[in-house]
């Protein structure tokens, strides 16, 4: 028997309201186990710290003083269990209303108030004309990536003259504030690039000009950013040149080829970084062609997605970037001063992008259905395998094998498989729709699209835009 059971009432505008009712023995469950929990701290006569069984809390405490936090800390549970149950695929942030906690061997019951993923409905989606780009060598980057080889094999040369922004200086020094020196402050042969913003900010200026030998006082103030014990306060440095270096670069000739690459001529390194960023653009090429196809299909369906919706959408997609960044170390407070604008803001910018999501997602659901594109529990396991680091076709050792196929029967047992299943049988719905589109020149594809037809008088918001790659599930 199912720990959840719920019904589901349409709203309107893409929203729902579930009924979710929890059977009385899994409540029984955990308020158990919140009694196990609290009897680890709990001190009675008879029964050594943390040995203290479920049974005998709840005699103690009684059932009202537990029952409250079993339901707190299994709700987040059984809102799953329920959303699962009730096969819905969520959009932003839940309303959740928990009715009152129930009696021993009663059910507990609550609501769920959420916007879900809109429905579409397909227009043609079969054969479909979409334009693809053909792979290219853009000749700036080719330049970029022949100056990234010269700057990796120029040379520092001492010369005799006063020292120039780009000039490499060697120096000594020795930093002090309130006349007293500071940790961290000194250093001794310290390679400097004048212009390259390394040190405090004033202190490369104040060495422009300088020659080898010369000494200068650098006065600076440190950021208010900076380390503590020296954040805003003034400090001189005193200030050795040893030596003033200049950068030079190879000359671009068949001597810098075979140095950068063992090529004979300058032109067939040049030819080589062409073929290799071409082969590069393949891979871009191949991912726009993806998403067109997807957004050609979206164009032409059928898709009500309100404003509301989107909003949920771009919340949404920000918390997923605030979890993201969690797990980096950057707290979202810490990101939003980084990059200088507000929550608000960030979820305004992301709108449009959460309208393109919401379209793709609808369509690509509406792809699976009508063509009945089902998962195997061995394309589960192949994207449980890629997941874990595990190459394409490599087999796994046994014992590692059994380990995987446990882990999902675990994601079946709760129904946490289905997202997984839903993210392959989308990007097999992509493989679908690209297979049967024919691609045409992208100049062609462009002229076509300013024709005047119609359709499209009517206008259709949310209309494919260039943007960032996007796959199933990102």
């Amino acid at each position: 028997m199912a720990a959840v059971k719920t019904s589901t009432t349409e709203l309107g505008e893409s929203r729902v309201r579930v009924e979710a009712e929890v059977a009385p023995e899994a409540v029984e469950r955990e308020v158990r186990k919140a009694a196990a929990e609290l009897g680890r701290d709990l001190r009675l006569p008879g029964f050594r710290k943390g040995k203290v069984p479920p049974e005998v809390v709840l005699q103690r405490v009684g059932r009202d003083a537990v029952v409250g936090d079993a339901i707190s800390a299994a709700l987040p549970t059984w809102y799953e269990q329920a959303i699962h149950d009730a096969g819905l695929v969520t959009v932003g942030e839940p309303k959740i209303d928990v009715g009152d906690p129930p009696p021993k061997g009663e059910p507990l019951t609550f609501t769920i108030e959420v916007a879900v993923r809109p429905r579409a409905k397909l227009g043609d989606y079969e054969k479909l004309e979409v334009g693809r780009r053909e792979p290219a060598a853009d000749p700036e980057r080719v330049d970029s990536e022949i100056h990234r080889l010269r700057e990796s094999l120029a040379k520092l040369e001492t010369v005799d003259r006063p020292a120039q922004l780009g000039d490499f200086l060697v120096l000594d020094f020795v930093g002090k504030v309130d006349g007293e020196p500071f940790e961290g402050g000194e250093a001794r042969g310290y390679l400097l690039e004048l212009g390259s913003g390394r040190l405090i900010p004033g202190f490369e200026d104040q060495l422009v000009g300088a020659k080898a030998g010369e000494e200068r006082a650098v006065e600076v103030t440190f950021p208010d950013d900076y380390a503590e014990h020296l954040a805003g306060k003034q400090a001189t440095f005193d200030v050795t040149v040893k030596e003033v270096k200049e950068k030079r670069l190879p000359e671009l000739d068949d001597d810098f080829a075979a140095d950068a690459g063992g090529f004979d001529s300058l032109d067939e390194l040049r030819a080589d970084i062409e073929q290799r960023l071409r082969e590069a653009d393949e891979h871009a090429v191949e991912a726009e062609f993806r998403e067109a196809v997807v957004d050609a299909v979206a164009e032409r369906a059928d898709i009500e997605i309100t404003p509301e919706l989107v909003e949920a959408k771009a919340r949404e997609m920000w918390h997923r970037t605030a979890h993201r960044l969690g797990h980096q170390g950057i707290s979202a407070q810490q990101y939003l001063q980084l990059i200088g604008k507000t929550e608000e803001e960030v979820v305004e910018e992301a709108k449009a992008d959460a309208e393109k999501a919401l379209r793709r997602e609808a369509t690509l659901a509406a792809v699976v259905e009508a063509e009945g594109i089902e998962v195997s529990d061995e394309e589960v396991l192949d994207s449980l395998r890629e997941a874990s680091g595990v190459p394409a076709g490599q087999e796994l050792r046994p014992s590692e094998e059994k380990k995987l196929r446990k882990a999902l029967k675990r994601l079946q047992s709760d129904g946490r498989d289905e997202l997984l299943r839903e993210d392959i049988a989308m990007r097999k719905a992509v493989d679908w729709l690209v297979e049967r589109a024919t691609p045409v020149p992208a100049e062609r594809a462009q002229a076509r699209e300013k024709l005047w037809t119609p359709d499209k008088e009517q206008g259709k918001s949310g209309q494919a835009e260039k943007s960032e790659l996007w796959t199933p599930g990102a």
